[in-house]
């Protein structure tokens, strides 16, 4: 048996995965982000994106949000404001939301309404890739 690492994804509604796994891919603020177990400690924040979980040999994704991650070398964990299964994500509210913020962008904006449209703009556009490259 391969030696794996605890993986947990926590939103503010739920604990949405805890399981033991043999690797995970996460969208950090730097790049992608590969962890096996043993890893170094890290602190991280994370850009909404894909989350790739490696378990029993076979790739799980999730699209996710905004958040940060810590990492030891048994466990990892993920404070996100969204995480959703291939099988969760409504494709065509996604690609309402992406031209609801699309439009937004074009009024003008605080500082702040500009991230937040951003911020939303991305969520969209990440559960966008995540179904459409992993149809579920």
């Amino acid at each position: 048996m391969p030696e794996t690492l605890r993986l947990e994804i926590v939103t503010p509604e739920k604990i949405a995965y805890s399981e033991n796994v043999e690797m995970v891919t996460l969208p950090g603020s730097e790049g992608e982000l590969g962890v096996y177990p043993n890893h170094v400690p890290l602190l991280t924040t994370l850009n909404p994106g894909e989350l790739r979980v490696l378990k029993g040999g076979k790739e799980m994704f999730l699209a996710i949000g905004e958040g940060f991650v810590e990492v030891t070398g048994s466990a990892v964990s993920v404070l996100t404001d969204m995480a959703l299964d291939v099988t969760a994500i409504d494709e065509s509210a996604a690609e309402e939301a992406v031209a609801r913020a699309r439009a937004a962008m074009k009024d003008d904006l605080t500082g702040e309404e500009v991230a937040a449209v951003q911020g939303s703009l991305q969520k969209a556009l990440a559960q966008l890739h995540v179904k459409r490259r992993r149809r579920g």
